[in-house]
């Protein structure tokens, strides 16, 4: 009888997650390839491979990513009601109610492309040379730089926002902005794709594009609400597990070997 008592006291006091696990909803860009997308369905992305295999050895944890469109995501966080969205740069201005952000997981260069002709003339000044035209923009993406968004309030530079880079590159083709402001390895993969999948006719239906100035070379996160009101309780401790596998996993070079293998 003192078994059955101490039992039941022991399961009030500790509760069943700590036993199963805690399930945690953790938000996934849903259309930014190669890192994080949606194919036939399924999520899909480096950043996706990496964090689902750093959440399988997060002890306490039960992880279920959901894809979803950026600002959503943002929203969600914004709105306290979301934990947790990948892969946010350090925003702390723009963004206040991300708070904390993980280590970096990966860095990504941010570059213009931009319609031939635009190119013609050198413009290898970010943003100075790029006045007076007009730069596509994923919607909710924040890259630039400071200098930038200024000329945009100012009116010297215009900016056009539209849904994810594959969106982006075909309006860019079709001559409806100068250039598109994304990160390298994506907007490549993305064009690349469409040239495939005979969905870009560079030189015929659409422009020919070429790569322009650097805008910056970029971290991407793992980055969590602070708008909770300690609905999250685990947050801290969800964090720096999270942190010690993706630092155990950079020492061991599997995050470069997840990088490798997804373009094999």
């Amino acid at each position: 009888m003192k078994k059955i008592i101490f039992l039941s006291f022991f399961c009030l006091v500790y509760p069943t997650s700590v036993f199963s696990g805690i399930y945690v909803s953790v938000y996934a860009d849903d259309d930014y390839p190669p890192y994080s997308y949606k194919e036939e369905g399924k999520l899909t992305g480096i950043y996706t491979e990496i964090l689902m295999t750093a959440f399988s050895r997060m002890e306490g944890y039960k992880v279920n990513i959901k894809p979803v469109p950026w600002k959503r995501g943002l929203d969600y966080l914004e709105k306290g009601t979301g934990f947790a969205l990948y892969p946010p740069y350090y925003r702390p201005k723009e963004r206040p109610y991300i708070k904390p952000y993980s280590i970096p997981i990966l860095g990504e260069k941010i570059v213009v492309f931009c319609k031939e002709n635009v190119l013609a003339q050198p413009r290898p000044d970010w943003p100075k040379d790029y006045y007076g035209l007009t730069i596509g923009n994923n919607a909710g993406f924040l890259s630039g730089g400071d200098d930038f968004w200024d000329a945009v309030k100012s009116g010297k530079i215009k900016v056009e926002e539209a849904k994810g880079t594959r969106l982006n590159i075909l309006k860019l083709g079709e001559n409806r902005f100068d250039c598109y402001m994304n990160d390298r390895l994506s907007t490549l993969w993305e064009l690349n794709r469409l040239k495939k999948n005979g969905e870009y006719d560079e030189g015929g239906r659409h422009v020919k594009i070429e790569e322009g100035a650097t805008v910056s070379v970029e971290q991407a996160f793992l980055g969590f609400t602070d708008r909770d009101k300690g609905k999250f309780y685990y947050k801290d401790d969800f964090v720096m597990k999270f942190n010690a596998v993706i630092a155990d996993m950079k020492n061991k070079g599997e995050i470069q070997k997840i990088i490798d293998d997804f373009f094999k």
